[in-house]
């Protein structure tokens, strides 16, 4: 059984003052593992928020009765995942928590407003351009005819997300710049009488460009998710294909896998 014993005296200033932490030190899992789980825990339901202090190690290990070993390879653990940093002369201090996205047709503004993420959106390009091939093929359309192109950079707690590129078929709607920067484009779709239907979608991981590291403050090389979709109406028709690349550091894609029968 889990103790609940493990309630640490208060920290001036830490944001951990009102958390409890049950550490099971009979458990054969490690005590950091189960300080690192809580503590992501807490960090992703928004008890722990973007820029909240934690104290320094020497605090944690006093306040929560371990070793500092233990806290230390804690802290580690969440530092390696993007989600702690740590800052001379300030502590162990939160930075995000990684966005966790659930495989369904669904737009990235939608998911993260309904993660309490607050998205925030700049639009890059919004403009019209002759069709590639690879757009034609995915559109529907002749190559060369004319498309429109967002390129839009989506961000949360000031942080840049993902850099996200999307094709639509020309006079499906208005896309106002404005309008694209205050909600999501499957919004805008939706409120244009356009109802979303099925998608055929791609998911793969690259390493960064310089010039895509620079967007999403990355270093160049850094690990990217990648998504290539093709969503369709309810008659059939492609309305949108999109390519998009993700920070690995601050964002997954979360699968439910079930056994085919």
């Amino acid at each position: 059984m889990a103790r609940t014993g493990d309630r640490s005296r208060a920290v001036p200033g830490s944001a951990l003052d009102l958390l409890h932490f049950a550490l099971d030190r009979t458990s054969p899992v490690p005590l950091y593992y189960q300080l690192a789980q809580q503590l992501e825990g807490a960090i992703e339901q928004g008890a722990l928020a973007p820029g909240n202090l934690l104290g320094n190690e020497i605090d944690l290990s006093t306040r929560l009765g371990l070793s500092r070993p233990t806290v230390r390879q804690a802290i580690q653990s969440l530092v390696d995942k993007g989600l702690l940093v740590r800052r001379r002369g300030v502590g162990t201090q939160v930075v995000h928590s990684q966005v966790k996205r659930p495989l369904e047709l669904s737009s990235l503004y939608d998911d993260l407003e309904a993660a309490g993420q607050g998205p925030t959106t700049h639009v890059v390009r919004n403009e019209q351009v002759p069709a590639t091939a690879g757009v034609a093929a995915a559109l529907g359309v002749p190559q060369g005819s004319e498309v429109t192109l967002l390129e839009r950079l989506r961000a949360t707690h000031g942080q840049p997300v993902a850099f996200l590129c999307n094709y639509l078929p020309p006079a499906l709607l208005d896309l106002d710049t404005e309008r694209l920067e205050s909600t999501g484009l499957y919004r805008l779709l939706r409120s244009a009488g356009i109802t979303l239907h099925s998608a055929r979608q791609t998911i793969g991981a690259r390493s960064a460009t310089a010039e895509e590291a620079a967007l999403l403050a990355e270093k160049e090389g850094a690990a990217l998710l990648t998504m290539q979709r093709t969503a369709y109406d309810d008659t059939g028709r492609p309305v949108e294909y999109g390519t998009h690349i993700y920070r690995a550091s601050r964002y997954a894609f979360d699968f439910q896998l079930l056994v085919r029968s």
